[in-house]
């Protein structure tokens, strides 16, 4: 017999990676814990399910462009994909702590990143939907394979500042923007023309000045 659960009891920023990337932090569980579990390859899909927490005003304007106006949030807020993530569990009896580290984008055309940049504090609620195939023994000794059964799940509510901080580590005072090529090729002539040195200042040069930090719109 054979019955897993799983439960996300912290997660962190991964340092030195290529890439962005979070640790969660996930204990896998055997109910028979005298069952021998030799592997698992596991699978998980992490769901967004902004419904599950509060927003303030200043949280609503950023994810405007989410969800719409915030008198529509009853219809729009709705569970969305942020990613997949794939682990291989060593063997263990009864429970184990592994780390499920799943790769993250500060590309601001993606869903996820847009809302994750757009909540000022608090906590993201996640649901982690795990699927698989587990090697055990049973109790004549015998090695089994078992599929991890469809409805195991775990909810977790990430800090928004363990997000925060990974961004901080990988893009210190930076955001990324991914462009068409030939509007990229238009910013890029516009730039050059001008005898810019950086993308920013040819960006500010473009914004409107009541747009631009530090300026107040002045009411005759």
């Amino acid at each position: 017999m054979l019955d897993l659960s799983f439960e996300v009891e912290t997660a962190e920023a991964v340092r030195f990676a290529a890439a962005p990337l979070l640790a969660f932090k996930l204990r896998v569980s055997n109910r028979f814990a005298d069952e021998p579990i030799h592997t698992i390859a596991l699978r998980c899909q992490i769901m967004i399910d902004p419904a599950r927490r509060r927003y303030g005003d200043e949280d609503q304007e950023h994810l405007r462009d989410l969800f719409g106006e915030p008198e529509r949030w009853g219809q729009t807020l709705r569970p969305m994909l942020w990613t997949h993530a794939n682990v291989i569990v060593p063997s263990f009896t009864g429970s184990r702590v592994i780390d499920l580290q799943v790769p993250c984008t500060f590309d601001f055309n993606v869903a996820a990143t847009k809302y994750f940049a757009g909540l000022t504090d608090g906590e993201v609620p996640l649901n982690l939907l795990f699927s698989g195939t587990v090697f055990y023994t049973n109790e004549e000794g015998a090695l089994q394979v078992a599929q991890i059964s469809w409805d195991k799940e775990a909810r977790y509510r990430l800090p928004v500042g363990v997000w925060n901080q990974m961004m901080d580590i990988y893009y210190p005072n930076s955001a990324w923007l991914s462009l068409r090529k030939d509007v990229f090729d238009r910013l890029y002539r516009y730039k050059v023309r001008r005898g810019m040195p950086t993308f920013e200042q040819a960006l500010e040069s473009i914004l409107p000045d009541e747009e631009r930090p530090g300026t107040e719109e002045i009411v005759h």
